[in-house]
């Protein structure tokens, strides 16, 4: 049996969980996530704690326990603390400004590309190369961040390009000019 689907999970002070059939839904003070789960798991909150439980062994069904105990763990920090990212742009004249809700990158582009962030997402852009995107769905900020990093991905020779915050980019080293001698 996996460990992570055993966890029972601390509701802190100001967050709300509702267990509907099929639905989940947490409320806290930085906003409302809900997420639908498969009856084969069994969702429990009571007394300040929530904990997922299976009637069945089988491995299909722990996997989904272990899964919605980590889906869960991340709407109820989602909600009290929220999530962020950050994206560096390393490279002359790559930039980003913002204008008004949205994100427009100079990318060495004939356009500057624009990002339209979804529903409850927020974008801040620090100087103009450093993109910081915060929000309470875990996955919708690292797929937005992902979105972003895939407009120009780090290439290999100059490290240019979108890459997270601490990011290790391995240079290889470039073609070497013939030996004189060789002609």
């Amino acid at each position: 049996m996996g460990r992570i689907g055993k966890r029972i999970i601390e509701i802190p002070k100001g967050v709300e969980v509702k267990i509907e059939e099929g639905l989940v839904k947490v409320k806290g003070p930085k906003g409302e996530i809900a997420a639908g789960y498969r009856p084969q798991v069994k969702i429990v909150a009571e007394g300040g704690k929530v904990r997922t439980e299976c009637a069945s062994s089988d491995r299909k069904v722990l996997a989904l326990q272990g899964l919605y105990n980590s889906l869960l763990f991340n709407m109820i920090e989602g909600v009290t603390k929220g999530f962020e990212k950050r994206l560096d742009l390393v490279g002359v004249g790559y930039r980003a400004a913002k204008q008004g809700k949205n994100l427009s990158l100079q990318m060495g582009f004939s356009h500057p590309v624009e990002i339209v962030p979804p529903e409850g997402i927020e974008i801040a852009v620090e100087g103009t190369s450093k993109v910081v995107i915060k929000g309470i769905d875990k996955q919708v900020v690292g797929e937005l961040a992902a979105n972003i990093r895939a407009i120009r991905p780090v290439e290999p020779y100059k490290g240019k390009g979108i890459r997270y915050e601490g990011e290790i980019v391995r240079k290889k080293a470039g073609k070497t000019a013939k030996a004189a001698g060789a002609a």
